[in-house]
């Protein structure tokens, strides 16, 4: 069973720039996962401050290992210095996939 986590977290605007090598480097180091299928965030049109974040993993045990990486040490610890902040993300549990 795949695992999907989507949300949203902010980040003041003014900030979005500065944060962005960060948020570059998440992606490429989890990408890199094995069990990783899609890693992504992005910027809402028509809120700038409001990061969409979307995540496909092959199963719990590849996201549990993903959280006990290195670089996501680093990931929460770069937030306060960027002010992110408003972290809502959901886990779906998928049994079943078609393309539409």
């Amino acid at each position: 069973m795949s695992i999907l986590i989507a949300g949203t977290v902010r980040v003041p605007p003014e900030n979005i720039e500065a944060f962005r090598p960060h948020m570059e480097a998440m992606l490429a180091a989890s990408r890199a996962e094995d069990g990783c299928l899609t890693y992504s965030y992005a910027v809402d049109v028509q809120d700038p401050g409001l990061i969409r974040v979307f995540e496909a993993w092959r199963d719990e045990a590849a996201l549990q290992a993903h959280f006990q990486q290195p670089h996501m040490a680093a990931w929460r610890a770069a937030w306060p210095q960027f002010g992110v902040s408003d972290r809502r993300l959901s886990l779906y549990e998928v049994a079943a996939e078609r393309a539409l």
